[in-house]
């Protein structure tokens, strides 16, 4: 197969050059010095124009039509590998490689802006460069949608296949039963955590989190920054979390989530290294894989139970005197304004805003000026309660600043996936709370690579699911699974 191992020989190179690209993002987060920011986003534009015109060269168009006649049809990984290239490549055919380099260029310095104006809480500083990033957007979705629907276009990729119309229809069915849940559940008295907790300790307890959660840290690392994230994916995946003294789950849970989307990057077969395949498949799919580590593997009365022990042991006397309130400690449920914070019942609810919000900014239909208003009217009216700081608000994602429009419907999709994978988790692996209350997540974390991850990109997202769970994936076992936990919790 000539052809077919040339093309894979140069995408090879594309995909190490992407990871490159990706390092430089997660030193901008971590460890870059704050006046480096337009430096950086020449370079960032500059390694952009070297990818897109790779992308677009016409000679990986030929070598694709070639390999396409050459693979056999029965070669179910090489169809695979050409099916992400295909799709890559037409798209990227759509966008000039003008509007590709100024993207990198503005969300690089955007980002920074956005990093500036949350700190002074000041969104007038930011709807500027958030303007043009939009006004960019708009341009690239033009370009992708061909006359079709410009988020839908968007949409594509973080989560192939999907369409707002089903979006639509799966939040139409989650909303009214998250609000009925959410009523009764904030009529309760929860527990709180009170008192200061060690940075230095909470970070030692969450460096312990991530390997028993399976993160290898040969070929990873630990750091902080200002937004949690992982970045990277085979033998060189990084994830960041976040330290409060007043706030150690924001830390520990921050810490899961990202192992979660690690785990997955580190999971996939190593023979899909530095391929299309390597990868994880979509957003959605990646967030399942957050999100069961976190919600229903951490945060469920059998894992609480040791991590209980584990903070006793950190902090001494906290403040909680057993388990069972440190179970309902660490599920409680109560008004905020963070999404990344907010509780299991609550948290699709916050990502139903932000879809709504930037569909309207991307159909044309909301301006970057009116966007703090209509954030604040929104909020409101969903969570009773009103902004009054930006970053507690429209300033508190750093999402838009870097171009990431379709990104946050993926968030609810993983919580729907996660449901689906929860449930046949609890099918395959009868013994998984006696094992939860050891600190023991092998067998359930093996179950999850074997099941999901290890496929990395080989087959579409919804496939991945179905296969895993034996069904099509749908919102049910999500919200049968939070009807049971909290109904209990609120008795």
């Amino acid at each position: 197969m000539g052809a077919y191992d040339d093309l894979m020989a140069r995408e090879r190179e594309a995909q190490a050059l992407a990871q490159v690209a990706g390092r430089l993002g997660w030193d901008q987060e971590t460890m870059m010095p704050r006046g480096a920011a337009e430096q950086r986003a020449e370079e960032s534009g500059a390694m952009q124009a070297v990818l897109h015109g790779r992308r677009v060269d016409p000679a990986r168009g030929d070598l694709l039509a070639a390999a396409q006649a050459e693979v056999e049809a029965s070669d179910a990984v090489a169809q695979a590998q050409l099916r992400h290239i295909r799709r890559d490549y037409e798209r990227a055919m759509r966008v000039p490689g003008a509007l590709a380099v100024a993207l990198a260029r503005l969300t690089s310095r955007a980002q920074g802006k956005w990093a500036e104006a949350r700190a002074a809480d000041d969104y007038a500083a930011f709807a500027p460069v958030l303007a043009e990033v939009v006004r960019l957007k708009r341009e690239e979705a033009a370009a992708l949608a061909d006359g079709g629907d410009l988020y839908d276009a968007l949409l594509q990729d973080y989560e192939p296949g999907m369409g707002a119309a089903r979006l639509d229809a799966m939040f139409a069915e989650m909303r009214p039963r998250l609000v009925a849940l959410r009523g009764i559940a904030l009529e309760r008295e929860w527990p709180k955590l009170e008192g200061r907790f060690d940075s230095a300790a909470q970070l030692r307890l969450s460096q312990k989190l991530a390997q028993v959660f399976g993160y290898d840290l040969n070929r990873g690392r630990l750091d902080l920054a200002v937004h949690p994230f992982s970045s990277g994916s085979g033998d060189d995946v990084r994830i960041t979390t976040r330290v409060s003294e007043t706030d150690p789950f924001n830390c520990f849970y921050s810490t899961i989530h990202e192992v979660g989307h690690a785990c997955y990057e580190q999971g996939i077969d190593p023979t899909y290294r530095v391929t299309p395949l390597g990868q994880g498949v979509s957003m959605g799919v990646h967030e399942s894989q957050s999100r069961i580590y976190e919600n229903q593997l951490g945060r469920s009365r059998a894992f609480c139970g040791w991590l209980y022990g584990q903070m006793r042991d950190a902090f001494g006397d906290f403040g909680i005197a057993d388990a069972d309130g440190f179970y309902r400690a660490v599920n409680r449920v109560h008004r905020g304004y963070i999404r990344t914070e907010a509780d299991e019942v609550q948290y699709n609810l916050h990502v139903m805003l932000r879809y709504d919000l930037e569909r309207a900014l991307i159909a044309g239909n909301l301006s970057v000026g009116d966007l703090e208003a209509a954030w604040n009217d929104r909020f409101a009216a969903d969570f009773g309660t009103p902004v009054e700081r930006a970053s507690d608000g429209v300033l508190q994602d750093v999402h838009w600043s870097v171009g990431l429009f379709g990104y946050f419907p993926t968030y609810s999709l993983g919580n729907l996936y996660a449901g689906c994978l929860h449930a046949a988790l609890r099918n395959a692996v009868p013994r998984l709370d006696a094992q939860l209350e050891q600190g023991d997540l092998a067998e359930a974390t093996a179950w999850l690579r074997e099941n999901v991850q290890q496929h990395g990109g080989l087959f579409e997202p919804a496939e991945v699911i179905a296969r895993a769970c034996g069904a099509e994936p749908e919102a049910e076992p999500l919200l049968a699974y939070l009807d049971a936990k909290f109904g209990a919790l609120t008795g």
